[in-house]
């Protein structure tokens, strides 16, 4: 597929300055331009010229009025727009039409389900805003942040992302957004897991997720950034043969002076042992192999396996405000269909996003030899991306369904679905809509104690 850049003035005197600008912060001109003719967060704040994307308007921080909403307790998310109806739907007959706004595994779902995938396009919105003290921090990391260890890590303050106004000739610094975003700092979602084959035919999975992610702490937004980005514990409850079984993680934050440590308590054997290497391409519990460790959010975890690079910035049809998909109203029996999941669910919108792709590099070891990631401009969570086997083909087509959680004022990462295109299969993962409660963000009950080989006998006793 042919990426067209669309390269910012800013962009534009990076590039011509070559690569000795390779750990350079932005310009104070560029800096001045946050909050202005950018969004806090680095997003062109201006529409496009069709008036497709809207412009940015930031009018709601947290509870949009008029919408009664209880933060911190998991009540399911409520739509702020439940009157919008799709303006374009995109399906068999038309798709092609619209290539230049989809990518390559969005093209090949259309061309595996002529008959019943489509992407129901809705006016766009752009309405919700990160907290000021964000803002603050994301300013200050735009004067200060710099790569260190190859890309690896980052000096820089923890809350916001660490470069706004990125290098494009640095694609680390892209992957480093995506990667410390603003998001909940304590976490607690029971999920089910739905494997779905091409009959329809589907084997569950739940699981007990909890994590703390120290970066986005209260305490510590603002603040150098640590050693430590985040702590998780999931337990399996299901299916019965793994309940029981749990592990637990610690994220570094530069994967070149630290490792993700993890424990694994095995029911069998009632022992916990720490596992020697936790990430990659090690198959997801309850997924029946269709997603890694690392395909998590899409991407997580170390970057040492791919050579990464920015492959311009494009307008692309992706999941935004994905309130719909996660009402307590919805059933699995009618969400998961055959093939993929019910498009009646969905909201796509026309964005802006920036392109990044992972090769995998020579001397290393992956099940997916090349991968394409999608980040939303105005939140940099990836949204879709596109897999890739070692021979280059095309292997699976991802997205997750991002909402903006009012226990947070943030973006939250809900249901996702990995469709493999090998099989006509796929997974829907983090579904949460037929539990009594959803994600339970920002409860502020979790210390670091919580996390440890200690506590993951304890959890399992």
């Amino acid at each position: 597929m042919q990426i067209n850049r669309l390269v910012t003035p800013m962009m534009t005197a990076l590039l011509l300055s070559g690569s000795s600008l390779a750990l350079a912060k932005a310009s104070p001109e560029d800096i001045a331009k946050l909050g202005n003719e950018l969004t806090c967060t680095g997003a062109v704040a201006a529409g496009n010229a069709d008036g497709t994307i809207p412009p940015f308007s930031g009018k709601w921080l947290g509870t949009p009025p008029g919408i009664e909403y209880t933060p911190n307790v998991g009540q399911h998310p409520i739509d702020p727009y439940p009157e919008d109806k799709p303006r374009l739907v995109i399906n068999g007959s038309n798709w092609q039409e619209h290539k230049e706004n989809l990518t390559v595994g969005q093209q090949e779902m259309f061309a595996r389900f002529p008959g019943t995938y489509e992407i129901p396009v809705y006016p766009g919105r752009r309405d919700f805003r990160y907290p000021d003290v964000v803002c603050d921090v994301v300013k200050r990391n735009a004067q200060e942040s710099e790569l260190i260890d190859e890309g690896f890590g980052f000096t820089g303050y923890m809350g916001g992302v660490p470069f706004p106004i990125p290098d494009v000739n640095e694609p680390m610094q892209i992957l480093a957004n995506h990667n410390f975003p603003y998001r909940a700092f304590t976490y607690h979602t029971i999920r089910d897991v739905a494997d779905v084959n091409s009959k329809g035919q589907i084997s569950w999975g739940e699981q007990n997720n909890r994590g703390m992610n120290n970066v986005t702490h209260p305490d510590k937004v603002g603040k150098p950034m640590e050693e430590i980005m985040a702590y998780g514990v999931t337990a399996t409850t299901k299916p019965v043969r793994n309940k029981g079984s749990a592990s637990v993680s610690i994220e570094p934050v530069n994967f070149a002076r630290g490792k993700r440590l993890a424990w694994n308590y095995n029911p069998g054997t009632r022992r916990v042992r720490q596992l020697p290497e936790y990430g990659f391409d090690t198959p997801l519990g309850s997924t029946g192999g269709k997603l890694t460790l690392d395909s998590d959010r899409l991407m997580n975890g170390s970057p040492e396996r791919y050579t990464w690079h920015f492959l311009g910035k494009k307008e692309i049809y992706i999941p935004a405000n994905t309130y719909k998909i996660h009402g307590n109203d919805v059933k699995y029996d009618d969400l998961l269909t055959v093939g993929h999941v019910n498009p009646d669910y969905m909201r796509y919108e026309l964005r802006r996003v920036w392109v990044l792709e992972g090769r995998l590099k020579d001397d290393y070891r992956h099940k997916y030899g090349r991968r394409t990631l999608y980040l939303d401009e105005d939140t940099w969570h990836a949204v879709v991306s596109d897999f890739y086997d070692t021979r280059d083909q095309l292997v699976q087509h991802a997205f997750i369904n991002y909402y903006y959680a009012y226990d947070m004022s943030a973006w939250q990462a809900g249901s996702s679905f990995y469709h493999d295109l090998t099989t006509g299969g796929y997974v829907g993962y983090n579904l949460f809509q037929e539990k009594p409660k959803g994600p339970i963000l920002n409860a502020g009950n979790m210390t670091k104690d919580m996390f440890t080989p200690a506590a993951l006998r304890r959890l399992s006793h």
